[in-house]
């Protein structure tokens, strides 16, 4: 439960290719989102990634889970931790690139209109659409918890952050971002988290992410 078990951690993660890595050749990035977990004796947190893959034509929220206490898997992400959104899909685009067809686009039973024109690049169709409501395309309470225990509670969230550009160049231990993340987990308290770091986790930060 210390700050240096944690950021070993990270960094076997990082080693496995198990950790959140935000220049991922095969997906588009679209949203992020970081969510900690603490209780004494125990920790957790949950980083997700949603991006689209035009080769299997999803939009997909991949949960980063990591802590002391899962209830199954190991640190990292396993099958259980993807969750495709958009029910239709394939009703949306021919090609995986570009938007042609429905106006709609069904996610947890809703009809989204969709915002933007045919032939529009389907990525910017996504990025668009997910501003308009966010909270139905990142993992509710239940699937934030898919790997945790119900009993251990969220004490902070960050929409943003600095995220280390080449994971194979570094390790997270060496950035300040997950030092300080790692001291909020492993104390309980999210004022450990005081980096003025510029944060890089928006999408246009990452021109060559999901063009392999």
């Amino acid at each position: 439960m210390t700050t240096v078990a944690i950021l070993d951690q990270f960094d076997y993660c990082a080693d496995e290719a198990v950790f959140p890595d935000l220049a991922n050749g095969y997906s588009y990035p679209v949203d992020v989102r970081m969510s900690l977990f603490h209780r004494p004796g125990e920790w957790g947190m949950v980083v997700e990634l949603l991006g689209y893959s035009p080769r299997s034509r999803t939009l997909t929220d991949v949960l980063h889970v990591f802590g002391n206490c899962l209830i199954r898997g190991e640190p990292g992400f396993c099958t259980d931790d993807f969750f495709d959104r958009i029910e239709n899909l394939h009703e949306l685009t021919e090609d995986g690139k570009t938007y042609r067809g429905s106006r709609f686009a069904r996610i947890r039973g809703q009809k989204l209109p969709i915002p933007g024109r045919l032939g529009a690049p389907l990525i910017d169709i996504l990025r668009s659409l997910v501003l308009k409501d966010r909270s139905l395309f990142l993992a509710n309470d239940h699937e934030l918890r898919t790997r945790l225990p119900a009993r251990i509670p969220l004490i902070f969230q960050l929409d943003e952050w600095q995220q280390p550009n080449d994971l194979s160049d570094s390790m997270p231990s060496e950035h300040e971002t997950f030092q300080q993340i790692a001291e909020v987990l492993a104390t309980g308290d999210p004022s450990r988290y005081r980096t003025q770091a510029p944060s890089n986790t928006h999408w246009s930060a990452w021109p060559d992410a999901g063009t392999l």
